[in-house]
């Protein structure tokens, strides 16, 4: 078993059709706006990827690339590389479920950032809870921001 090596899932039920979500979570480079864990976000000139600064509740700035793998908005899927503090992939595959949006996602990675290499032993458990308590600020966030959207992306 390779202790820095990390697979996080979440589920997010969101009271917007699966359009509507893909629409936000296509543009990483608007993650900020309504979540607050992703500090900055900047899509790179090629319109193929780029970076952020993510922080949740532990003191530690994670900075990461991204490269997209796979957009589909047609089919709900929104994949990337990850490199940086952190090596593997993201994926989003969202469906819809009653009148909204099941968003599932899955992350796997391993930890390159040396200072976080030396604390996977101490800080597994703690790794672990960060990034379920940003993912459940994230989906409040989207939930938010969601609702507040103009009536006429709400027909998307």
């Amino acid at each position: 078993m390779n202790l820095h090596h990390y697979r996080f899932r979440a589920r997010w039920d969101l009271p917007a059709p699966p359009a509507a979500v893909y629409g936000f979570l296509a543009r990483a480079e608007e993650y900020p706006r309504w979540w607050p864990q992703v500090r900055e976000a900047h899509r790179s000139p090629d319109g193929l990827g780029g970076s952020a600064r993510v922080r949740a509740f532990l003191p530690y700035d994670l900075r990461i690339t991204l490269r997209e793998r796979e957009r589909d908005a047609g089919a709900g899927l929104l994949s990337a590389e990850v490199t940086g503090d952190l090596k593997g992939f993201l994926r989003w595959t969202l469906s819809a479920r009653g009148g909204g949006t099941r968003a599932d996602y899955l992350q796997e990675v391993e930890v390159r950032s040396p200072l976080l290499r030396r604390l996977v032993l101490p800080g597994r458990p703690l790794f672990r809870l960060n990034h379920r308590l940003m993912m459940r600020s994230g989906e409040r966030g989207l939930c938010r921001a969601l609702a507040e959207r103009p009536t006429t992306e709400k027909a998307v």
